[in-house]
């Protein structure tokens, strides 16, 4: 069973279909697109899969702890965990950010993956009893990047999880638990409005080698494979999706 947070929209959606597809059942995590979710939801029992819908904020230790324990009582024990959800806000200067965006950002996008992590760690672990798992960070390009005149409080937070990847991925590596990361490049996804640039993905094409962005589910494919047996070495590994750039 695998739990993905941030699930009822993009790259989080198409993992959802996708895990299920291939056998997994799904704890399908949302906050606030409960109408979302509940279509991905539809859509994977509509093709066979199982899937549940849980409602938490990831920021919130309280929300986590509870989904966690809601998961396991209705689907069993997790072995993967797909931290997916994460925010960006209104496109700006590092001189035009106050501490409450950052905050925000770094909450949701950070304490929350180290809250939903700790809590797989705590039921997939050998040394708690478990049976080992993977663990998957959907960090970004933008940790590579650093998102200048747009949002570099969105690609620090991708920066942290890729140090969490790699620090995290020693730690339990011998507890038989993966921890790895995918980066995303420019994916068609509907995030980039909420950094109110809707035509982003337009006005970047350009700069993409393969000329053309991402779609959600070629992300998804990535972070199978990487919850996969197939990946049963790659514990540290951080993928770039980004089309070359």
């Amino acid at each position: 069973m695998v739990v993905v947070t941030g699930a009822s929209r993009g790259i989080g959606a198409a993992t959802a279909v996708l895990a299920a597809a291939r056998g997994w059942a799904v704890a399908l995590n949302f906050h606030s697109g409960e109408a979302e979710a509940q279509q991905v939801a539809l859509r994977i029992e509509r093709d066979g899969g199982k899937a549940a819908l849980f409602r938490a904020d990831v920021s919130s230790e309280p929300d986590v702890v509870d989904l966690f324990e809601r998961v396991e009582s209705q689907l069993g024990t997790p072995t993967g965990l797909v931290n997916n959800a994460g925010i960006l806000l209104q496109q700006a200067r590092l001189d035009e950010m106050d501490a409450e965006r950052v905050a925000r950002v770094l909450a949701v996008n950070v304490v929350g993956a180290f809250l939903c992590s700790r809590e797989a760690v705590r039921r997939m672990s050998t040394r708690h009893g478990g049976s080992g798992g993977a663990i998957v960070n959907v960090s970004s390009a933008a940790a590579r990047l650093g998102s200048p005149f747009e949002y570099i409080d969105y690609a620090a937070s991708k920066g942290a999880l890729d140090t969490l990847t790699i620090g995290l991925a020693k730690e339990v590596a011998a507890e038989g638990i993966r921890v790895a990361a995918v980066r995303p490049g420019i994916i068609d996804t509907e995030i980039h409005a909420s950094g109110g640039d809707s035509g982003r993905v337009e006005r970047l094409r350009a700069r993409i080698p393969m000329q053309r962005e991402g779609r959600p589910e070629e992300v998804a494919q990535a972070i199978l494979w990487l919850l996969s047996d197939e990946a049963s070495y790659a514990a540290g590994a951080i993928i770039d999706v980004a089309g070359g750039r």
